[in-house]
């Protein structure tokens, strides 16, 4: 039977967001209502943090949720989970980011079976972008696939372009991924970052550079990406609409 595992990558020191982890939704951080939508997607005891920080270790042990340390070191949140992936042993390791508190327990699970059905590849998630300042915003990465979903390219700029600079369709990557044990490690013995995901600031493009196969599941309904305090206090309004 194949294992996997459920690893929510979390990093204190954020440039444009410091101790977003731990910002407050109510009386529940961002970090704990990412962990709620997942353990209701699989057993509890399949759902891990890592983290490099005290504090969010701290603020894990209290509130009951599986944590493991990793070094400081981690260029990416994936090189975070190759870490994990020395001290957790998982055949397939899914990392759901943790700043996407609006992401639904019901499209973690969709993407854990679809991720069972390709075990042995790389997959992504993606979603259909509807304004024109989505597809323009540099915080947003777009989606270029083939016809059977495997990855192109990812971008933060707007594409696909067109010649009038018009916005017709697009999509945009949604940030929860499922990594086979093999390409993990793969990823996480690159020392440093290749060509394109270091001028993309995207980590996924690694996997592509490297010649490894991604591909992508569509969900009907995207999320909202936390980078600022401007989108926390847009997700705490939507929350408090969802109850």
């Amino acid at each position: 039977m194949t294992k996997v595992v459920i690893v929510i990558p979390a990093r204190y020191q954020s440039s444009r967001f410091p101790g977003k982890p731990l910002y407050l939704f109510g009386k529940k951080t961002m970090l704990q209502l990412v962990w709620e939508r997942c353990i209701n997607s699989i057993d509890e005891k399949k759902v891990y943090v890592a983290t490099d920080d005290s504090r969010i270790q701290k603020h894990c042990l209290k509130n009951n949720i599986q944590v493991v340390m990793t070094s400081k070191n981690c260029k990416t949140g994936t090189d975070r989970i190759y870490e994990f992936s020395k001290k957790v042993k998982s055949d397939i390791y899914i990392n759901v980011q943790g700043d996407e508190p609006l992401i639904r327990s019901k499209d973690i699970k969709k993407f854990i079976n679809f991720s069972l059905l390709h075990k042995n590849t790389v997959v992504n998630a993606m979603t259909n972008i509807s304004t024109l300042k989505e597809f323009k915003s540099l915080n947003v990465p777009k989606v270029v696939h083939d016809q059977k979903d495997n990855l192109i390219y990812m971008s933060r700029s707007p594409i696909p372009g067109s010649k009038d600079n018009s916005f017709s369709k697009a999509k945009k990557q949604v940030c929860i991924y499922s990594f086979p044990k093999k390409s993990l490690k793969n990823f996480g013995l690159k020392r440093k970052k290749t060509f394109f995901e270091n001028i993309e600031d995207i980590e996924i493009l690694r996997f592509i550079e490297m010649g490894e196969k991604v591909k992508m599941l569509t969900f009907q309904k995207g999320t909202i990406a936390v980078d600022t305090v401007s989108d926390a206090k847009k997700v705490k309004t939507l929350i408090q609409n969802e109850k």
